[in-house]
């Protein structure tokens, strides 16, 4: 009975809870790899031999419905003529679509696979839910992500998501 109570009570309320790590449903953080990339950027750097490209300052990246904003951004490019293979972005950085929004220190960003993990003191609100820890992995092909690390996670029940 003790156990029925307590448990009413957190669900009645809002709560908060504690855990090494939390799956999350991450549906609307899905990515679109047939739309184009846009950057927009303060500066750009660019070193043909590596096949690597730098924007900084104010840094602002967009896919489909996919945003990142960070103050430093390092493309890497493949073989094929405007392939890009990986994205490692850097300070105040921040992943949102219309639904979610993540924020962290770092990220990185592997295309091809769809990965996604965010780094330092990462913050994911969804709705007016959010959820706090030390590393977010996104699978941005399946929708999904797992938050590690001493999290923290604040429901408001009967919110709307």
């Amino acid at each position: 009975m003790l156990k029925a109570l307590i448990l009413l009570a957190c669900l009645s309320s809002p709560a908060l809870a504690v855990a090494q790590t939390a799956q999350i449903e991450m549906g609307g953080m899905r990515q679109d790899t047939s739309a184009p990339v846009s950057v927009d950027a303060d500066q750009l750097s660019v070193d043909q031999a590596s096949g690597q490209a730098t924007f900084t300052g104010n840094v602002r990246v967009s896919q489909g419905e996919l945003r990142l904003a960070a103050d430093t951004v390092q493309v890497e490019y493949g073989a094929d003529e405007g392939e890009i293979r990986a994205l490692q972005a850097s300070g105040n950085v921040t992943l949102a679509n219309e639904s979610i929004a993540a924020e962290a220190q770092e990220a990185s960003y592997t295309i091809a696979s769809g990965l996604i993990e965010m780094t330092g003191d990462v913050l994911l609100t969804q709705g007016q839910s959010t959820i706090a820890g030390q590393r977010l992995v996104i699978d941005a092909a399946a929708g999904t992500g797992r938050m590690e690390g001493r999290v923290r996670t604040t429901f408001r029940p009967g919110a709307s998501q």
